[in-house]
Protein backbone atom coordinates (compact mmCIF):
# COMPACT_ATOMS: atom_id res chain seq x y z
CA UNK A 1 0.00 0.00 0.00
CA UNK A 2 1.37 3.58 -0.50
CA UNK A 3 0.44 6.83 1.00
CA UNK A 4 0.16 8.55 -2.11
CA UNK A 5 -3.08 10.82 -3.04
CA UNK A 6 -4.44 8.49 -5.70
CA UNK A 7 -8.17 10.46 -5.73
CA UNK A 8 -7.47 13.77 -6.17
CA UNK A 9 -10.22 13.69 -8.98
CA UNK A 10 -12.13 10.85 -7.66
CA UNK A 11 -14.55 12.07 -5.72
CA UNK A 12 -14.98 14.91 -2.69
CA UNK A 13 -14.40 14.83 0.98
CA UNK A 14 -16.99 15.34 3.29
CA UNK A 15 -18.24 18.49 4.31
CA UNK A 16 -16.32 20.17 7.30
CA UNK A 17 -19.34 21.97 8.71
CA UNK A 18 -21.89 19.22 8.28
CA UNK A 19 -20.39 16.04 8.23
CA UNK A 20 -22.05 12.58 9.94
CA UNK A 21 -19.28 11.67 12.49
CA UNK A 22 -19.22 8.55 14.38
CA UNK A 23 -17.32 8.04 17.36
CA UNK A 24 -16.38 4.68 17.69
CA UNK A 25 -16.48 3.69 21.90
CA UNK A 26 -17.53 5.92 24.65
CA UNK A 27 -14.84 5.38 27.61
CA UNK A 28 -12.68 8.30 29.19
CA UNK A 29 -11.68 9.51 25.36
CA UNK A 30 -14.65 8.76 23.28
CA UNK A 31 -17.60 10.53 24.86
CA UNK A 32 -15.72 13.60 25.57
CA UNK A 33 -14.75 14.06 22.30
CA UNK A 34 -18.64 12.77 20.88
CA UNK A 35 -19.89 14.99 23.46
CA UNK A 36 -17.88 18.19 22.07
CA UNK A 37 -18.54 17.41 18.12
CA UNK A 38 -22.38 16.97 19.47
CA UNK A 39 -22.59 20.56 20.47
CA UNK A 40 -23.70 22.98 18.35
CA UNK A 41 -20.67 25.62 17.96
CA UNK A 42 -19.27 27.73 15.64
CA UNK A 43 -15.95 26.78 14.05
CA UNK A 44 -13.27 27.90 16.10
CA UNK A 45 -10.77 28.77 12.75
CA UNK A 46 -13.37 30.31 10.14
CA UNK A 47 -16.06 31.20 12.70
CA UNK A 48 -19.10 29.18 10.61
CA UNK A 49 -21.50 27.35 12.30
CA UNK A 50 -21.14 23.22 12.71
CA UNK A 51 -23.74 21.79 12.32
CA UNK A 52 -22.47 18.11 12.62
CA UNK A 53 -24.55 15.33 13.09
CA UNK A 54 -22.51 13.14 15.72
CA UNK A 55 -23.16 9.35 16.59
CA UNK A 56 -21.71 8.01 19.81
CA UNK A 57 -21.38 4.16 19.40
CA UNK A 58 -20.21 1.35 22.38
CA UNK A 59 -20.94 -2.47 21.99
CA UNK A 60 -22.33 -2.07 25.74
CA UNK A 61 -26.12 -0.95 25.89
CA UNK A 62 -25.42 -0.43 29.61
CA UNK A 63 -23.16 2.09 28.95
CA UNK A 64 -25.30 3.90 26.39
CA UNK A 65 -28.01 3.86 28.78
CA UNK A 66 -25.99 5.47 31.22
CA UNK A 67 -24.95 8.61 29.40
CA UNK A 68 -28.49 8.97 28.11
CA UNK A 69 -29.53 9.52 31.63
CA UNK A 70 -26.77 12.29 31.92
CA UNK A 71 -24.01 9.92 33.82
CA UNK A 72 -20.56 9.34 33.22
CA UNK A 73 -18.35 7.04 35.37
CA UNK A 74 -15.12 7.97 34.33
CA UNK A 75 -15.91 12.02 35.53
CA UNK A 76 -14.77 13.48 32.01
CA UNK A 77 -18.12 14.66 31.48
CA UNK A 78 -21.68 15.45 33.39
CA UNK A 79 -25.04 15.90 32.75
CA UNK A 80 -24.74 19.35 31.97
CA UNK A 81 -22.26 18.74 29.08
CA UNK A 82 -23.95 16.00 28.19
CA UNK A 83 -27.38 17.86 27.73
CA UNK A 84 -25.48 20.86 25.80
CA UNK A 85 -24.44 18.21 23.13
CA UNK A 86 -28.11 18.92 21.51
CA UNK A 87 -26.75 16.73 17.97
CA UNK A 88 -25.49 13.73 19.57
CA UNK A 89 -27.35 10.49 19.26
CA UNK A 90 -26.66 7.77 21.31
CA UNK A 91 -26.10 3.58 19.58
CA UNK A 92 -24.88 0.26 20.31
CA UNK A 93 -26.75 -0.77 16.76
CA UNK A 94 -23.79 -0.78 14.17
CA UNK A 95 -26.26 -0.83 11.47
CA UNK A 96 -26.10 2.71 12.54
CA UNK A 97 -22.65 3.95 11.81
CA UNK A 98 -23.44 3.52 7.90
CA UNK A 99 -24.63 6.65 8.31
CA UNK A 100 -21.42 8.34 8.99
CA UNK A 101 -19.02 10.14 6.77
CA UNK A 102 -16.33 10.21 9.76
CA UNK A 103 -15.54 7.14 12.03
CA UNK A 104 -13.07 8.07 15.00
CA UNK A 105 -11.84 4.83 16.67
CA UNK A 106 -11.35 5.42 20.47
CA UNK A 107 -11.19 1.58 22.00
CA UNK A 108 -9.25 0.80 24.62
CA UNK A 109 -5.66 -0.92 23.57
CA UNK A 110 -4.32 -2.71 26.59
CA UNK A 111 -1.48 -5.05 27.40
CA UNK A 112 -1.53 -8.61 27.71
CA UNK A 113 -0.09 -10.70 30.74
CA UNK A 114 3.06 -11.07 28.82
CA UNK A 115 2.83 -7.17 27.93
CA UNK A 116 2.41 -7.66 24.90
CA UNK A 117 0.15 -5.31 22.81
CA UNK A 118 -3.30 -6.38 22.79
CA UNK A 119 -4.99 -5.37 19.87
CA UNK A 120 -8.20 -7.26 19.89
CA UNK A 121 -10.30 -4.24 20.28
CA UNK A 122 -9.08 -2.16 18.09
CA UNK A 123 -9.00 -5.08 15.22
CA UNK A 124 -13.01 -5.61 16.51
CA UNK A 125 -13.41 -2.01 16.17
CA UNK A 126 -11.89 -1.79 12.42
CA UNK A 127 -14.22 -4.83 11.60
CA UNK A 128 -17.22 -2.78 12.67
CA UNK A 129 -16.45 0.32 10.67
CA UNK A 130 -15.34 -1.93 7.86
CA UNK A 131 -19.19 -3.30 7.49
CA UNK A 132 -20.13 -0.07 7.86
CA UNK A 133 -18.20 1.06 5.17
CA UNK A 134 -19.71 -1.32 3.08
CA UNK A 135 -22.97 -0.17 4.28
CA UNK A 136 -22.70 2.94 3.57
CA UNK A 137 -21.26 2.42 0.06
CA UNK A 138 -24.66 0.45 -0.59
CA UNK A 139 -26.84 3.55 0.67
CA UNK A 140 -25.07 6.34 -1.35
CA UNK A 141 -25.19 4.02 -4.38
CA UNK A 142 -27.52 6.41 -6.11
CA UNK A 143 -26.39 9.41 -5.21
CA UNK A 144 -25.28 12.08 -6.84
CA UNK A 145 -23.09 12.97 -4.22
CA UNK A 146 -20.99 10.93 -2.83
CA UNK A 147 -18.17 11.63 -0.61
CA UNK A 148 -14.93 9.80 0.15
CA UNK A 149 -15.25 8.44 4.04
CA UNK A 150 -12.54 9.04 6.19
CA UNK A 151 -11.36 6.73 9.18
CA UNK A 152 -9.11 7.87 12.33
CA UNK A 153 -7.85 6.40 14.73
CA UNK A 154 -7.16 8.01 18.15
CA UNK A 155 -5.89 4.71 20.35
CA UNK A 156 -2.17 4.18 21.36
CA UNK A 157 -0.46 1.83 19.01
CA UNK A 158 2.27 0.90 17.56
CA UNK A 159 4.38 3.08 14.37
CA UNK A 160 2.88 1.40 11.06
CA UNK A 161 0.01 -0.85 13.08
CA UNK A 162 -2.83 1.56 11.05
CA UNK A 163 -2.02 1.11 8.06
CA UNK A 164 -0.05 -1.99 8.62
CA UNK A 165 -2.99 -3.87 11.08
CA UNK A 166 -6.42 -1.60 10.69
CA UNK A 167 -6.05 -0.50 6.91
CA UNK A 168 -6.13 -4.25 5.96
CA UNK A 169 -9.65 -5.69 7.73
CA UNK A 170 -10.95 -1.86 6.88
CA UNK A 171 -10.37 -3.01 2.70
CA UNK A 172 -11.20 -6.94 3.51
CA UNK A 173 -14.81 -6.17 5.23
CA UNK A 174 -15.71 -3.30 3.26
CA UNK A 175 -14.72 -4.07 -0.25
CA UNK A 176 -13.27 -1.03 -0.84
CA UNK A 177 -9.73 0.48 -1.38
CA UNK A 178 -7.31 1.92 0.33
CA UNK A 179 -6.70 5.69 -0.48
CA UNK A 180 -9.04 5.37 -3.18
CA UNK A 181 -12.79 4.64 -2.11
CA UNK A 182 -11.70 6.22 1.62
CA UNK A 183 -9.37 7.73 3.58
CA UNK A 184 -7.19 7.34 6.98
CA UNK A 185 -6.15 8.96 10.03
CA UNK A 186 -4.50 9.21 13.66
CA UNK A 187 -4.86 11.61 16.00
CA UNK A 188 -3.52 10.60 19.01
CA UNK A 189 -5.81 10.97 22.76
CA UNK A 190 -4.43 13.02 25.10
CA UNK A 191 -7.00 12.81 27.57
CA UNK A 192 -5.21 13.13 31.41
CA UNK A 193 -8.19 11.06 33.74
CA UNK A 194 -9.14 13.44 36.78
CA UNK A 195 -7.54 16.90 35.31
CA UNK A 196 -10.36 19.70 35.43
CA UNK A 197 -7.59 22.11 33.77
CA UNK A 198 -6.03 20.06 30.57
CA UNK A 199 -9.18 19.37 28.73
CA UNK A 200 -9.55 18.31 25.22
CA UNK A 201 -10.25 21.53 23.82
CA UNK A 202 -7.56 22.88 25.43
CA UNK A 203 -4.83 20.92 24.47
CA UNK A 204 -2.88 21.11 21.35
CA UNK A 205 -4.35 18.02 18.90
CA UNK A 206 -1.70 16.06 16.62
CA UNK A 207 -3.18 15.14 13.45
CA UNK A 208 -2.36 13.18 10.57
CA UNK A 209 -3.69 11.62 7.14
CA UNK A 210 -2.68 8.60 4.84
CA UNK A 211 -2.39 10.95 2.33
CA UNK A 212 -1.85 15.04 1.84
CA UNK A 213 -5.82 15.96 0.58
CA UNK A 214 -7.14 13.71 3.91
CA UNK A 215 -3.97 14.92 5.78
CA UNK A 216 -5.25 18.67 5.43
CA UNK A 217 -9.04 17.82 5.73
CA UNK A 218 -8.19 15.67 9.55
CA UNK A 219 -6.63 18.89 10.32
CA UNK A 220 -9.14 21.16 9.41
CA UNK A 221 -11.77 19.18 10.97
CA UNK A 222 -9.62 18.62 14.31
CA UNK A 223 -9.11 22.41 14.45
CA UNK A 224 -12.55 23.25 14.01
CA UNK A 225 -13.27 22.80 17.99
CA UNK A 226 -9.61 22.29 19.41
CA UNK A 227 -8.80 25.80 21.02
CA UNK A 228 -5.51 25.30 21.75
CA UNK A 229 -4.87 24.47 18.00
CA UNK A 230 -3.33 21.33 15.80
CA UNK A 231 0.08 19.91 14.92
CA UNK A 232 0.06 18.36 11.84
CA UNK A 233 2.56 15.99 11.25
CA UNK A 234 3.96 14.63 7.76
CA UNK A 235 2.56 11.00 8.10
CA UNK A 236 0.82 8.42 10.18
CA UNK A 237 3.53 6.77 11.84
CA UNK A 238 4.90 10.07 13.15
CA UNK A 239 1.69 10.76 14.92
CA UNK A 240 1.94 7.11 16.25
CA UNK A 241 5.30 7.57 17.40
CA UNK A 242 4.41 11.01 19.54
CA UNK A 243 1.89 9.45 21.20
CA UNK A 244 4.12 6.84 22.40
CA UNK A 245 6.97 8.48 23.52
CA UNK A 246 5.21 11.26 25.46
CA UNK A 247 4.30 8.65 28.12
CA UNK A 248 7.46 6.64 27.29
CA UNK A 249 9.37 9.89 28.68
CA UNK A 250 7.41 9.94 31.67
CA UNK A 251 7.91 6.23 32.34
CA UNK A 252 11.69 6.57 32.33
CA UNK A 253 11.83 9.97 34.35
CA UNK A 254 9.39 8.25 37.46
CA UNK A 255 12.16 5.11 37.12
CA UNK A 256 14.55 6.95 37.72
CA UNK A 257 13.19 8.94 40.96
CA UNK A 258 12.40 5.75 41.79
CA UNK A 259 15.44 4.00 41.65
CA UNK A 260 17.02 7.31 43.15
CA UNK A 261 14.62 6.56 45.89
CA UNK A 262 15.58 3.00 46.66
CA UNK A 263 18.91 4.33 46.61
CA UNK A 264 18.45 7.06 49.21
CA UNK A 265 16.30 4.87 51.22
CA UNK A 266 20.07 2.38 51.49
CA UNK A 267 21.87 6.13 52.39
CA UNK A 268 19.17 6.55 55.26
CA UNK A 269 18.06 10.14 53.25
CA UNK A 270 14.91 11.05 52.13
CA UNK A 271 13.99 11.22 49.01
CA UNK A 272 11.54 14.00 49.26
CA UNK A 273 13.93 16.36 50.80
CA UNK A 274 16.17 15.74 48.10
CA UNK A 275 14.15 16.26 45.15
CA UNK A 276 12.93 19.34 46.96
CA UNK A 277 16.66 20.32 46.99
CA UNK A 278 17.22 19.58 43.33
CA UNK A 279 14.11 21.51 42.24
CA UNK A 280 15.17 24.90 43.52
CA UNK A 281 17.54 24.64 39.71
CA UNK A 282 15.59 25.87 36.82
CA UNK A 283 15.77 22.77 34.73
CA UNK A 284 15.32 20.44 36.82
CA UNK A 285 12.81 17.60 36.24
CA UNK A 286 10.15 17.73 39.23
CA UNK A 287 9.41 14.14 38.75
CA UNK A 288 8.39 12.08 42.15
CA UNK A 289 8.68 8.57 42.84
CA UNK A 290 6.02 6.31 43.25
CA UNK A 291 3.99 3.27 41.31
CA UNK A 292 3.25 4.05 37.75
CA UNK A 293 -0.03 2.22 36.38
CA UNK A 294 -2.96 3.89 34.43
CA UNK A 295 -4.09 3.18 30.55
CA UNK A 296 -0.62 5.57 29.12
CA UNK A 297 2.35 5.76 31.41
CA UNK A 298 2.87 2.19 32.44
CA UNK A 299 1.41 0.50 28.90
CA UNK A 300 2.88 2.17 25.79
CA UNK A 301 6.36 1.80 26.76
CA UNK A 302 5.36 -1.69 25.71
CA UNK A 303 3.49 -0.98 21.89
CA UNK A 304 6.89 0.81 21.11
CA UNK A 305 9.64 -1.91 22.42
CA UNK A 306 7.15 -4.59 20.79
CA UNK A 307 7.51 -3.24 17.06
CA UNK A 308 11.06 -2.44 17.75
CA UNK A 309 11.69 -6.07 19.02
CA UNK A 310 10.37 -6.93 15.69
CA UNK A 311 12.66 -4.67 13.94
CA UNK A 312 15.41 -6.72 15.61
CA UNK A 313 16.23 -3.89 17.90
CA UNK A 314 15.91 -4.51 22.06
CA UNK A 315 15.17 -1.70 23.73
CA UNK A 316 17.87 -1.53 26.39
CA UNK A 317 16.82 2.15 28.27
CA UNK A 318 13.03 1.67 27.65
CA UNK A 319 12.58 -1.77 29.14
CA UNK A 320 15.05 -1.01 32.08
CA UNK A 321 12.81 1.63 33.25
CA UNK A 322 9.59 -0.79 32.92
CA UNK A 323 11.15 -3.35 34.96
CA UNK A 324 12.29 -0.72 37.84
CA UNK A 325 8.73 0.90 37.23
CA UNK A 326 7.05 -2.59 37.61
CA UNK A 327 9.05 -3.93 40.59
CA UNK A 328 8.36 -1.02 42.90
CA UNK A 329 4.74 -2.30 44.87
CA UNK A 330 7.26 -5.49 45.57
CA UNK A 331 9.87 -3.49 47.23
CA UNK A 332 7.29 -1.30 49.29
CA UNK A 333 5.82 -4.28 51.07
CA UNK A 334 9.38 -5.76 51.40
CA UNK A 335 10.62 -2.89 53.19
CA UNK A 336 7.51 -2.50 54.99
CA UNK A 337 7.62 -6.26 56.30
CA UNK A 338 11.18 -5.78 57.33
CA UNK A 339 10.13 -2.36 59.59
CA UNK A 340 7.16 -4.61 60.57
CA UNK A 341 9.50 -6.89 61.93
CA UNK A 342 11.81 -4.60 63.63
CA UNK A 343 8.85 -3.58 65.79
CA UNK A 344 8.55 -7.19 66.79
CA UNK A 345 5.21 -6.96 64.92
CA UNK A 346 3.26 -10.19 63.98
CA UNK A 347 3.60 -10.38 60.20
CA UNK A 348 1.18 -13.23 58.88
CA UNK A 349 -2.25 -12.62 60.40
CA UNK A 350 -1.59 -8.74 60.50
CA UNK A 351 -3.77 -6.11 58.85
CA UNK A 352 -2.75 -2.59 56.78
CA UNK A 353 -5.08 -0.54 55.66
CA UNK A 354 -4.15 0.62 52.04
CA UNK A 355 -5.84 4.47 51.60
CA UNK A 356 -6.67 4.03 47.44
CA UNK A 357 -6.83 2.13 44.78
CA UNK A 358 -7.01 4.06 41.67
CA UNK A 359 -4.57 4.68 39.69
CA UNK A 360 -3.91 8.08 40.33
CA UNK A 361 -5.50 10.83 42.70
CA UNK A 362 -9.17 12.03 42.40
CA UNK A 363 -10.50 9.95 39.45
CA UNK A 364 -12.23 6.42 39.80
CA UNK A 365 -10.25 4.94 37.23
CA UNK A 366 -8.71 1.65 37.96
CA UNK A 367 -7.15 0.73 34.76
CA UNK A 368 -4.14 -1.25 34.72
CA UNK A 369 -3.44 0.34 39.10
CA UNK A 370 -0.22 -0.94 40.15
CA UNK A 371 -1.72 -0.88 43.77
CA UNK A 372 -2.63 -4.40 43.25
CA UNK A 373 0.91 -5.10 42.82
CA UNK A 374 1.10 -3.92 46.62
CA UNK A 375 -1.80 -5.78 47.97
CA UNK A 376 -0.70 -9.08 46.03
CA UNK A 377 2.70 -9.07 47.89
CA UNK A 378 1.20 -7.90 51.16
CA UNK A 379 -0.91 -11.27 50.32
CA UNK A 380 2.17 -13.64 50.01
CA UNK A 381 3.46 -12.46 53.32
CA UNK A 382 -0.10 -14.06 55.15
CA UNK A 383 -1.25 -10.06 55.91
CA UNK A 384 -5.05 -9.18 55.58
CA UNK A 385 -5.62 -5.63 53.42
CA UNK A 386 -8.61 -3.77 54.20
CA UNK A 387 -8.79 -1.14 51.11
CA UNK A 388 -10.91 2.52 51.08
CA UNK A 389 -11.03 4.66 47.72
CA UNK A 390 -13.98 6.93 48.10
CA UNK A 391 -13.23 7.65 44.49
CA UNK A 392 -13.80 4.14 42.68
CA UNK A 393 -16.68 1.89 41.98
CA UNK A 394 -17.12 -1.16 44.68
CA UNK A 395 -18.78 -3.17 42.01
CA UNK A 396 -16.01 -2.42 39.14
CA UNK A 397 -13.22 -2.95 41.35
CA UNK A 398 -14.67 -6.03 42.55
CA UNK A 399 -15.80 -7.12 39.09
CA UNK A 400 -11.59 -6.35 37.54
CA UNK A 401 -9.49 -7.51 40.19
CA UNK A 402 -12.03 -9.30 42.52
CA UNK A 403 -11.17 -6.60 45.51
CA UNK A 404 -13.95 -5.29 47.78
CA UNK A 405 -13.66 -1.85 48.64
CA UNK A 406 -14.65 1.08 51.28
CA UNK A 407 -15.70 4.58 50.76
CA UNK A 408 -14.56 5.91 54.37
CA UNK A 409 -12.13 4.52 56.43
CA UNK A 410 -13.64 3.12 59.32
CA UNK A 411 -14.02 4.03 62.88
CA UNK A 412 -12.57 2.77 66.27
CA UNK A 413 -10.12 0.14 63.87
CA UNK A 414 -6.67 0.00 64.21
CA UNK A 415 -4.39 -1.23 61.89
CA UNK A 416 -0.43 -3.16 61.97
CA UNK A 417 0.34 -0.84 59.42
CA UNK A 418 -1.37 1.96 56.75
CA UNK A 419 -0.59 2.64 53.45
CA UNK A 420 -1.30 6.12 51.59
CA UNK A 421 -0.77 5.00 47.76
CA UNK A 422 -3.14 7.58 46.00
CA UNK A 423 -3.37 11.21 46.85
CA UNK A 424 -7.13 11.69 46.73
CA UNK A 425 -7.90 14.68 48.69
CA UNK A 426 -9.89 13.21 50.98
CA UNK A 427 -6.45 11.58 52.54
CA UNK A 428 -4.89 14.56 51.51
CA UNK A 429 -6.93 16.36 53.94
CA UNK A 430 -6.65 13.73 56.86
CA UNK A 431 -5.72 15.96 60.31
CA UNK A 432 -2.79 14.73 62.00
CA UNK A 433 -5.03 13.05 64.97
CA UNK A 434 -6.88 11.23 62.62
CA UNK A 435 -3.50 9.60 60.72
CA UNK A 436 -2.31 8.85 64.37
CA UNK A 437 -5.47 6.72 65.61
CA UNK A 438 -4.72 4.34 62.15
CA UNK A 439 -2.15 2.56 63.31
CA UNK A 440 -1.68 0.52 66.37
CA UNK A 441 1.04 1.41 68.87
CA UNK A 442 3.56 -0.23 66.99
CA UNK A 443 2.14 0.02 63.33
CA UNK A 444 3.83 1.38 60.40
CA UNK A 445 2.79 4.03 58.21
CA UNK A 446 3.88 4.04 54.27
CA UNK A 447 3.52 6.83 52.80
CA UNK A 448 3.86 6.55 49.08
CA UNK A 449 2.67 9.98 48.18
CA UNK A 450 4.08 12.22 50.66
CA UNK A 451 0.82 13.49 52.25
CA UNK A 452 1.23 11.93 55.74
CA UNK A 453 2.30 14.35 58.46
CA UNK A 454 6.08 14.32 58.51
CA UNK A 455 5.92 14.84 62.89
CA UNK A 456 4.66 10.95 62.45
CA UNK A 457 7.92 9.53 60.60
CA UNK A 458 6.08 7.53 58.10
CA UNK A 459 8.09 5.19 55.69
CA UNK A 460 8.56 7.28 52.54
CA UNK A 461 9.59 7.02 49.03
Amino acid sequence: MTSEDTSSKEGALPDLPTCTVAVIGLGYVGLPLAVEFGKPQKCCITGIPLRRKVIGFDINQLRIDEIRKGKDYTNETNSEEINLASLLDLSSEPRSLANADVFIVTVPTPIDAAKKPDLSPLEKASKTVGRALKGRLEIQKDSKHKTIPIVIYESTVYPGATEEICVGILERESGLVFNKDFYCGYSPERINPGDTKHKLTSITKVTSGSNKKAAKWIDSFYASIIKAGTHLTPNIKVAEAAKVIENTQRDLNIALVNELAIIFQKLGIDTLDVLEAAGTKWNFLPFRPGLVGGHCISVDPYYLTHKSQQLGYTPEIVLAGRRINDSMGTWVVQQMVLEMASRELKISGSKVLILGLSFKENCPDLRNTRVVDVINELNKYGIESLIVDPWVDANASFKEYGLNVLKEIPNNERFDGVIATVAHIEFKNLPTEKWKILTTPKGVIVDLKGIVPRDLSPMRL
